[in-house]
C-alpha cells in the first residue's frame, strides 16, 4: 500500500522540479499588449483582477466575426460533426441541449450528430434523440481499449490519491468513471472509428443552452480563417486537482523543444499577476479553455507533437492519481504548440453550461444579459479572458 506522506513526497518534488524548469529552462519575454478586437486601442487588465464586470467587451453591440460567412444553402458541408459524450440516463439533459443548438443553428445546415457512449444506448435515446433533428444521428459504443484505466496504472496508488483529493474538496475525484471521461476527451475520442473521415466537431454535453441565431456556417468559417480550435469561456482551474501536470508538461518540453510554437501563449499560461496562489502551486496559472464547448480541427489533436504529448501524460497517470481534466490539457497543448492566432474566441455564440454564461450583446440573442458571466455568487473572479486578451488577442 502506498503512504500518504510518499504520495505527497513525490507531488512535492514534481513541484520543486517545476519551479526549476520554470526559472531555468523556460521563462519567455514580455510579449506586447493585443490590440483590442477592432477598435484599434489596447487590452488593459482591470485593476479588480480577472473580473471584467462593467467593461466586458460582450456588452459592446456584437456583429459576428469579419470576414465572408457563409449562409444556409450557400456552400456545401464541410467534413465535420456535433458531438456528445452522454449516458443514455442523460437523456433528457442531451433533449434539451439539442432543442437549443438545433434551434439556434443546425436546423440551417444539418450537420450530423454523433453521441458516443461506453455501453449501448437504449432505443428510447435513439428515437428521442433523432426525433429533434432532421440530420443524421449516429451512436457509437467507446471501443473498452479506449475507456478502461490503463494497465500500468497502480490501483493502491489510485484509491491513496482519490483519499488525498477528496481531503482538499476536489471535485469528482472518487468518480472512476469521470477519470475515464477526461482521460478519453483529452486522447481518445479523435481515434474512434466513426470520427475516422471527419475533421470538425463541435462539442455539445447535456444540460447546456445556446442563446443567439447563428446564422453561417462555423465549420466553414474555421476553415477559410485557418482556425484550429474556438472557445466561449475560458476560467481557472482547481490547483489541488492538477498539481503536476504542469511539471510533467516542462519534462515533456525539455525532451521536445522544438514542439514551442513560435507564437505560442506561454504568458498566458504562466501568469501570475491574477491569482498568484494557482501560479505559486506549480508554476501553472490554470487558465484554461473550458472545453465542455469546444468548436476544434483534429487535425491538431491527431499530429505527432499532440499525440506525444499525450502519451507522456498518460504514462505519467495523473488522469488517475490526481484529476487532470481534458480542459486544461487541451489548454496546454494549444498555448504551447499551436499559433495563438489560431484560436478564436465566438463571442457571438451565446452559451451557459453551470455555472457560466458567453452572453453576447446582440438582436440575435434572447434569454441571456448581456455580460452575464455566472448565475452564482463570488465567481466574478474565475473568468481568465482577462490573460487571454492581455497575453493573446481578443478577436
Amino acid at each position: 500500500m502506498v503512504t500518504k506522506g510518499i504520495l505527497r513526497a513525490l507531488i512535492s518534488l514534481a513541484a520543486l522540479t517545476t519551479l526549476l524548469l520554470v526559472f531555468y529552462s523556460y521563462s519567455s519575454p514580455p510579449i506586447p499588449r493585443p490590440h483590442v478586437g477592432g477598435s484599434g486601442g489596447q487590452f488593459v487588465r482591470p485593476k479588480t483582477g480577472g473580473s471584467l464586470k462593467g467593461i466586458d467587451p460582450l456588452l459592446n453591440p456584437e456583429k459576428g466575426p469579419p470576414g465572408k460567412l457563409w449562409g444556409p444553402g450557400e456552400a456545401d458541408r464541410i467534413s465535420a460533426t456535433l458531438l456528445s459524450l452522454v449516458r443514455n440516463n442523460e437523456l433528457e439533459g442531451m433533449v434539451s441541449a439539442m432543442r437549443d443548438l438545433e434551434r439556434t443553428f443546425n436546423h440551417k445546415f444539418n450537420y450530423p450528430w454523433t453521441f458516443f457512449n461506453d455501453e449501448e444506448f437504449s432505443q428510447e435515446f435513439r428515437e428521442r434523440t433523432q426525433a429533434e433533428t432532421k440530420a443524421e444521428c449516429r451512436y457509437e459504443v467507446i471501443p473498452k481499449d479506449h475507456w478502461e484505466i490503463p494497465s500500468w496504472i497502480n490501483n493502491d496508488l489510485m484509491a491513496e490519491s482519490a483519499k488525498l483529493l477528496e481531503e482538499k474538496k476536489v471535485q469528482y475525484s472518487g468518480l472512476k468513471s469521470y477519470h475515464q471521461m477526461c482521460r478519453w476527451n483529452s486522447g481518445k475520442f479523435y481515434d474512434h472509428p466513426a470520427l475516422k473521415d471527419i475533421r470538425w466537431y463541435w462539442r455539445v454535453e447535456p444540460k447546456v443552452h445556446f442563446f443567439c441565431d447563428v446564422d453561417y456556417d462555423v465549420f466553414k468559417y474555421m476553415e477559410d480563417n485557418n482556425k484550429t480550435y474556438g472557445f466561449v469561456i475560458n476560467i481557472y482551474d482547481s490547483p489541488e486537482s492538477i498539481e503536476t501536470l504542469w511539471p510533467h508538461t516542462l519534462e515533456f518540453l525539455a525532451e521536445n523543444p522544438d514542439y514551442l510554437h513560435p507564437n505560442h501563449a506561454m504568458a498566458w499560461l504562466t501568469d501570475s499577476k491574477n491569482r498568484p496562489e494557482h501560479h505559486q502551486k506549480s508554476g501553472y496559472s490554470t487558465c484554461h479553455f473550458w472545453s465542455n464547448f469546444e468548436i476544434a480541427d483534429m487535425n491538431f489533436w491527431r499530429s505527432k507533437k499532440y499525440r506525444d504529448y499525450f502519451d507522456h501524460l498518460d504514462r505519467a497517470g495523473g488522469f488517475f492519481y490526481e484529476r487532470w481534466g481534458d480542459a486544461p490539457v487541451h489548454s496546454i497543448a494549444l498555448g504551447l504548440m499551436e499559433d495563438k492566432n489560431k484560436i478564436h474566441w465566438f463571442r457571438d455564440i451565446g452559451y451557459q453550461h453551470i455555472p457560466y454564461f458567453n452572453c453576447p450583446s446582440s438582436p440575435k440573442c434572447s434569454g441571456c444579459e448581456a455580460g452575464r458571466f455566472t448565475d452564482g455568487t463570488g465567481l466574478d473572479q474565475e473568468d481568465c479572458r482577462a490573460n487571454w486578451f492581455e497575453f493573446a488577442h481578443m478577436d
